[in-house]
């Protein structure tokens, strides 16, 4: 039984997750930043408590001090949302040690799978398909180099520990190979503190398809379908959306089925993703597996009246997955778009300011996530996503048009939005006919 649950995060995840506690009756606790103190999160947790500066490293990364928090608030768990320590194998083995439950899965599964070289290696030895590429670290760019002119060209570089597109780049040439690797070990170092990194073949315009997983402690896995988010800017997803339209039954069979062995071969625990790249002739191959809740779990939710949410929660106190694979059952078609305050103008430039004015549409089908309210003043500490809106409808057509008419009735006034560039995305011919990858923003605008 989980009584309390401090909620390590703030933004829209925040409130989202405070939201399922209250209706499944667990209290909760927020923390926040000096940044934060009028944040929603805040005010709709039943306690608020401040831990430290604007600045992440002094808060929201701060084990001790949100540890402290929930010492001195008597909280039984955390839950960490996305970001910040979500995916901290050194924060849960610390919870553990508190006696804290961390809502997701264990210390040593987070680290197993958070390493992408150990990943591919589980998924190797588990006959999961796999880009082809380095089963081994590499650590600098001169023996890089050797192996992506014998891998042959084009290549993609990555952080092991990388995540949200940091610490990636593409080598199309021996040429540029070495200078990209540089730039993306650097990145790596400064933002996971890391200098592994590992070479794949770069698959030519493949969609970026991810399956949902839920996974008890009893060794039930499930998966709640796929998402298509190859909709990206600089690797970071912008639209997402499920089913996705390029995959039949037969194949979705195969893809949940590889996916759940997956899960079961790192022996996984809680809510987490299999991410794949599915080429244009329907091969597919593991990428990553994200061991927390992920941004877009609403478009899962949608078509399968799961609350993904609550099933963590569960799932953390010990409680058996209540449904089967059979149980499972896909219903009409759901997107997802990223609002971020930003100016796409100006190459995309973060735009803190003061919310002067906020409209969001409703309806039936509509679903919105957002922390932003009028008057609140979006800090300029952390990432610059203000709000998610989510529409279902039965068919993907429809869907869409949905779309196209709640963020022409969205309106967020006194700070840029991405509001217009999501318009002319989901308004786009060759998005609305479904042919998509993941360089379709670069394709059809340059970006």
């Amino acid at each position: 039984m989980i009584n309390k649950i401090l909620v390590a995060n703030r933004g829209e995840i925040a409130v989202r997750i405070i939201r399922a506690c209250r209706e499944m009756g667990i209290k909760t606790v927020a923390v926040y930043s000096a940044a934060d103190r009028e944040a929603l999160h805040t005010q709709l947790a039943d306690e608020a408590v401040c831990i430290g500066p604007a600045d992440s490293a002094g808060s929201y990364l701060n084990m001790e001090r949100i540890l402290s928090a929930t010492i001195l608030t008597k909280a039984d768990a955390i839950h960490p949302g996305f970001g910040f320590l979500s995916e901290n194998s050194k924060f849960a083995a610390m919870c553990k040690k508190c006696n804290i439950i961390f809502i997701g899965p264990d210390a040593e599964i987070i680290e197993k799978l958070g390493n992408k070289s150990e990943a591919r290696k589980t998924m190797i030895n588990a006959g999961v398909p796999v880009t082809p590429g380095t089963t081994e670290p590499v650590y600098d760019a001169k023996k890089g180099l050797e192996i992506a002119d014998n891998m042959g060209y084009p290549v993609m570089i990555k952080a092991s520990s990388g995540g949200g597109g940091r610490g990636m780049r593409m080598a199309e040439s021996h040429e540029e190979f070495v200078v990209n690797f540089n730039t993306a070990q650097s990145e790596s170092v400064a933002a996971f503190g890391d200098n592994t990194m590992y070479i794949e073949k770069y698959i030519q315009s493949p969609r970026h398809v991810e399956f949902q997983i839920l996974a008890d402690k009893y060794g039930n896995v499930i998966h709640l379908g796929e998402r298509d988010c190859s909709i990206q800017r600089n690797h970071q997803k912008m639209i997402e959306e499920s089913p996705c339209i390029a995959i039949d039954e037969e194949l979705r069979t195969k893809m949940g089925e590889t996916a759940v062995r997956a899960a079961k071969a790192a022996h996984y625990e809680n809510a987490g993703t299999i991410e794949f790249l599915l080429d244009s002739s329907g091969e597919f191959y593991f990428m990553e597996m994200n061991t927390r809740i992920q941004v877009e779990h609403p478009v899962t939710e949608m078509v399968t009246g799961f609350d993904l949410i609550k099933e963590q929660i569960k799932i953390a106190a010990g409680e058996k997955l209540s449904y089967t694979q059979a149980d499972v059952v896909i219903s009409g078609h759901a997107v997802e778009c990223r609002i971020n305050a930003e100016d796409p103008s100006k190459k995309f430039r973060p735009s803190p300011g003061k919310i002067e004015r906020v409209h969001f549409p409703g309806g039936n089908g509509v679903r919105i996530e957002s922390a932003i309210y009028q008057g609140y003043v979006i800090p300029p500490n952390y990432d610059s996503m203000i709000c998610k809106v989510i529409v279902h409808d039965k068919t993907r057509e429809a869907a869409i048009q949905k779309m196209i008419s709640v963020l022409g009735e969205l309106v967020i006034e006194g700070v840029q939005t991405n509001i217009d560039f999501q318009f002319d995305l989901i308004s786009n011919e060759r998005f609305c006919e479904g042919k998509i990858n993941t360089h379709f923003i670069k394709d059809v605008y340059g970006l």
